[in-house]
């Protein structure tokens, strides 16, 4: 009786690993690939800023115009 309950546990733990596991591991590797912006360090205060949002003046990236004027 013993074995047949083990046994049914491991089958339906195959199953879990055949048909469920690879769908979550694909579902990281695209949210791993949805991240696109950079943070970089603002060369005057030290803050860190994306790329996307900072001031881009002398291949440097500044947090702010404050900042860039300083």
């Amino acid at each position: 009786m013993i074995i047949k309950v083990v046994s049914i546990i491991a089958v339906i733990f195959l199953v879990y690993l055949i048909f469920f596991k690879k769908n979550r591991e694909s579902d990281v590797k695209k949210e791993d690939d949805k991240i696109e912006d950079i943070m970089v360090e603002c060369p005057t205060c030290g803050t860190y800023v994306s790329k996307k949002e900072g001031i881009l003046s002398n291949g440097k990236y500044y947090c702010s115009k404050e900042c860039l004027n300083k």
